[in-house]
């Protein structure tokens, strides 16, 4: 059993607690109101920045040509394509582009990416991995799982279930679970535990990235 194959099964529970909340299966469902999804595009948007930093960390922390290569990808896929795909989902929300980039960062979202942005600059190559690969893994994981149960009729919807559970964007996932597993192999049991700890604190996030929309968290004072 490849350690991958350990943090799917510590991460199981929260994602089917994120297939199980309502802002997810409405969005599955099509039904989703828009207004926590433009909350969602919103601060995913604003997310995207501080991640594309992190992953530019972790290609400059690389240990060889190959992983920093599909560092470089993940990177480029962020910048250039899903930041774009927001840019056109703000669009379609009626969210002006000057509103979207001026978004402020929720409590959640600025814990999150100050979590990712402490172990891109403090963090080992191997800790980095650990830390961003619950983003891709969870929206993969939610992706074709919603599109197990057919696409939304809601356009908009189907879109972004396409996108994340697509063979593009599964395959960047795969490689970044395979960086993960051939650093685990090399690791030490106290690296190990460092790994599973960062992953797990990355789902946690993600789980409360989902909720936070759904309330369109704010910060209370």
């Amino acid at each position: 059993m490849g350690f991958t194959d350990e943090l799917e099964t510590r991460a199981e529970p929260v994602w089917e607690s994120i297939l199980e909340h309502p802002m997810v299966v409405e969005l599955g469902e099509g039904t989703l109101d828009e207004e926590p999804f433009r909350y969602f595009i919103r601060q995913d948007y604003r997310y995207l920045i501080d991640n594309a930093r992190a992953l530019a960390q972790g290609t400059a922390k690389a240990p060889d040509y190959e992983r920093m290569t599909t560092f470089a990808e993940l990177l480029t896929l962020t910048v250039d394509f899903e930041m774009d795909l927001h840019r056109s989902y703000a669009q379609e929300f009626g969210i002006p582009e000057a509103e979207l980039e001026a978004t402020e960062p929720s409590p959640t979202t600025r814990g999150y990416t100050d979590f990712l942005l402490r172990i891109g600059a403090t963090g080992t190559f191997g800790e980095i991995v650990a830390a961003l690969l619950p983003c891709m893994w969870t929206f993969n994981e939610t992706g074709k799982r919603l599109a197990e149960n057919g696409l939304p009729d809601d356009e908009r919807y189907a879109t972004w279930v396409q996108t994340y559970a697509g063979d593009e964007y599964t395959e960047l996932t795969r490689a970044a679970e395979d960086i993960m597993d051939d650093l685990a192999a090399d690791a030490s049991q106290e690296e190990r535990e460092r790994y599973r700890s960062l992953f797990e604190t990355g789902v946690r996030y993600e789980y409360r990235f989902w909720d936070a929309a759904w309330r369109q968290e704010e910060w209370s004072v």
